[in-house]
């Protein structure tokens, strides 16, 4: 028998705490919502709305060039499904896990150094 405090930490990937804001699409609604943490398999955010545990959603997050060290902003586009919902406050924070994405970098002026 395993009790409560015994289990080792079981994420495979690392979280980084990032605070982007991202559009979330559930049942095409359009929902703005912002980033605590990202991952390769999942993203934790706050939205303003509550999310059944298991929908499919689309998201995507614009990572500015500084964080990634890149010349232009990159968005990620994302097909995943919501594994958790907490109402805290007047927001809630969901957990998703990504079962698709892809990466598109926007043509733009490139960023000065300096």
């Amino acid at each position: 028998m395993v009790r409560a405090g015994q289990f080792a930490e079981m994420r495979s990937a690392v979280r980084f705490p990032l605070h982007l804001p991202m559009a979330v699409t559930t049942d095409a609604r359009p929902l703005p919502a912002e980033t605590r943490d990202i991952s390769s398999g999942g993203v934790l955010f706050q939205v303003d709305a509550a999310m059944p545990v298991g929908s499919p959603i689309q998201f995507s997050i614009s990572i500015p060039a500084e964080v990634l060290g890149t010349g232009t902003l990159v968005q990620v586009k994302c097909a995943g499904r919501v594994v958790r919902c907490m109402a805290e406050g007047d927001h809630h924070t969901v957990a998703a896990v990504i079962d698709e994405y892809y990466f598109e970098r926007h043509l733009g002026v490139p960023r000065v150094n300096g």
